[in-house]
């Protein structure tokens, strides 16, 4: 029997904290929460987690320095970002330092089921579900294989989030052809995600400063305008 999925929530008000932690357990999820951030690294110290869900405006450690940090010290569990704020350039700020998915307040408790089960999703893909588990895809020095979660450049393994690996993925399926913003939202983000398309253009500027020498002037990764990106290279599947 497989086993639920285990949450961490970090949010400094106690209402909403322990609502979420009702909310999430009556629809099967295994849950720890915490008021603060040292909190949050003694759990994350003691035990492993499936999604981390952190709220924005805290004190004294505010939610985009917790997820700066926490990305900085190679902590790859996906994190929904919760906030007031509900501009699109903060949202865009949250998914450029690290975050996954955003959802503003306030929320329907269905919309948060489906982003946290679209994050689980994608991340159970990006761990190599049997699915995907076998496609590797080479092109000029890079080899990446879904199964093995890496991307290696002549052998070289290189530091990638879930994220990107998918998103990269989902171009080298497509070589040489232009690949929709809503086709990449869906298979690299999770066709329940209501995605801004500027949170692809942030996962695709990730992606370049990985893979390309010069990111400003990419050689693999392009833009096609007014459609989406195109990987221009010669793919061996």
């Amino acid at each position: 029997m497989e086993r639920p999925a285990r949450i961490v929530v970090l949010d400094d008000e106690a209402e909403l904290r322990n609502m979420l932690e009702r909310f999430l357990r009556s629809n099967g999820f295994e849950v720890r929460v915490a008021p603060d951030s040292r909190r949050l690294d003694r759990f994350l110290e003691r035990e492993p987690f499936d999604l981390l869900i952190l709220d924005l405006m805290m004190e004294p450690e505010d939610g985009l320095s917790v997820c700066r940090r926490l990305r900085a010290q190679g902590q790859h569990l996906p994190i929904l970002m919760l906030t007031a704020k509900g501009d699109p350039i903060d949202r865009v700020i949250g998914l450029e330092t690290g975050a996954d998915d955003y959802l503003a307040k306030p929320f329907l408790p269905r919309e948060l089921v489906a982003r946290v089960n679209a994050l689980l999703r994608r991340q159970r893909i990006a761990s190599g579900e049997p699915s995907l588990a076998n496609q590797t895809i080479r092109f000029g020095p890079f080899t990446l294989n879904l199964a093995n979660q890496e991307l290696l450049r002549d052998g070289t393994p290189l530091d990638i989030h879930s994220a990107q690996r998918l998103l990269l993925h989902a171009l080298g399926s497509s070589p040489n052809r232009p690949v929709s913003r809503d086709n990449l939202i869906a298979r690299a983000r999770g066709r329940d995600h209501d995605a801004l398309d500027r949170s692809i253009d942030v996962q695709v500027l990730r992606l370049r400063q990985i893979i390309e020498d010069d990111p400003s002037k990419p050689r693999y990764i392009k833009t096609v305008w007014g459609v989406g990106y195109m990987l221009l290279a010669d793919v061996v599947a």
